[in-house]
């Protein structure tokens, strides 16, 4: 079967541009409104998308003075959307770090079996402080310690997962047996951080349970994607840096004995479009016009790892800020911050345009036809499997790229034409994960 793209709707409140509020048409509340994300999870779902995905963390995102910064539980607001939806998969993010695999492994399994098989978790390990102490800590664990609790973290959640084998349950009314106790396996996990004594009391789903994603780009994260993620959500400025990244992440799945195609390697995308370039380039402008400059900078100062006096909006990046760093926050996405204002040697205010609408995130500002052309030679020339979808206006920008950019996709046979899968897994190519008797995933 030819390969095809993988196309998620990356969806965050009035849409990925920071200024997307305050355009007349948005409005400042949907990102809490359950009926909004409901419309666009069945828009994507009419423009047979792979799955919608929500970004999440323990903590209020900043600075609330800048953009909408209340954000729903995905779980929940993914299992609300569930039922009015058929096909589309449904990708939450959660924590490793402010969970307990048990709790999380069962909401996990509750929303793939009431989705019929389409969600998926987008496991982070949440680095700051900030987060730490929303849960009675005063300091987070250094990424080291963060990453050896995601591990076995992993490592007990798939335990619990694949306790119940897919046969276990016989519901046989003439002999009054329900399930074969024989088919269902404690955890029985003893490790560093967790101790789990029994099973899931939820049982599989069609897909088996739940598609595993991963975000993280530091070497610790791609060691970790390397051995668990089946898609991995990145960010990238240049086909280049996708290239070198979607090899790096296909050779340290191999190394840890699994296949090329078991992980999918997805970039984020900022689609502005137009029926010109120029018209593209306008909305563009009209939306970066819309930023605060001095509260954008306090933003990039914290992705900087420095203090915000440290930066002049007209002056370009000092030098040496790759030396700045922070245990608290991103190394990765500093460094790509720092690529692209030294690369193109843009002053401040510039950078904080570039960034306002994907922080960190590729934008293209163009014409359908020109963006259709860029995905599929990221997708042929091996710099991703697909992409995330980061519309920077909601629901507008969705609209614009569902029925103007998938036709042109489709015509180029790169994308379905219809969901010939229902469960997330199917959509991905993905296989479902067996379990032998031991309860042992393989």
């Amino acid at each position: 079967m030819a390969r095809t793209l993988t196309l998620n709707a990356f969806l965050l409140t009035t849409g990925h541009h920071e200024s997307s509020w305050r355009l007349p048409e948005s409005d400042p509340h949907a990102g809490t409104e359950v009926d909004h994300y409901i419309r666009l999870a069945q828009l994507a779902e009419k423009a047979k998308l792979d799955a919608i995905f929500f970004a999440d963390g323990p903590v209020l995102q900043g600075p609330v003075a800048q953009r909408p910064a209340g954000i729903l539980d995905p779980v929940t607001l993914l299992s609300a959307i569930a039922p009015v939806t058929k096909n589309i998969g449904l990708i939450a993010t959660a924590s490793t770090s402010y969970n307990n695999p048990y709790n999380l492994a069962r909401r996990f399994a509750t929303l793939d079996l009431i989705s019929n098989g389409r969600a998926g978790w987008n496991v982070v390990t949440t680095a700051g402080d900030a987060a730490a102490q929303n849960f009675s800590q005063q300091s987070q664990l250094d990424s080291s310690q963060r990453y050896a609790r995601a591990h076995e973290f992993l490592s007990v959640v798939k335990k619990l997962w694949n306790s119940w084998e897919p046969d276990a349950v016989i519901a046989d009314k003439a002999s009054g047996t329900w399930a074969d106790p024989a088919k269902i396996h404690p955890a029985a996990h003893v490790g560093e951080h967790f101790q789990v004594a029994g099973a899931l009391n939820v049982p599989r789903s069609p897909q088996g349970h739940p598609v595993i994603i991963q975000a993280g780009a530091s070497q610790a994260g791609k060691e970790f994607a390397g051995q668990w993620a089946e898609a991995i959500f990145t960010a990238h400025q240049s086909f280049e840096s996708a290239r070198d990244f979607y090899q790096e992440i296909k050779t340290k799945a191999v190394g840890y004995g699994r296949s090329e195609q078991s992980v999918k390697v997805l970039p984020g995308i900022v689609p502005i479009l137009g029926s010109t370039e120029a018209e593209a380039l306008e909305l563009a402008d009209a939306l970066d016009d819309l930023i605060l400059p001095e509260y954008a900078k306090k933003t990039l100062a914290q992705q900087l790892h420095v203090a915000p006096d440290v930066l002049e909006l007209d002056e370009v990046l000092p030098e040496g800020l790759e030396t700045a760093t922070s245990k608290e926050k991103s190394t990765s996405r500093r460094d790509l911050i720092l690529d692209l204002g030294y690369r193109k040697n843009l002053t401040v205010r510039q950078i904080i345009r570039e960034l306002g609408s994907g922080r960190g995130h590729q934008t293209f500002a163009g014409t359908p036809e020109q963006l259709a052309d860029r995905i599929e030679y990221w997708f042929k020339a091996g710099a991703a499997d697909g992409f995330n979808i980061m519309a920077p206006v909601l629901p507008s920008g969705l609209e614009t790229f569902a029925e103007h950019v998938v036709p042109l996709l489709q015509q180029r046979k790169l994308f379905r034409t219809d969901y010939d899968q229902s469960t997330l897994r199917g959509h991905y190519g993905l296989e479902v994960p067996t379990v032998d008797h031991a309860g042992l995933v393989h």
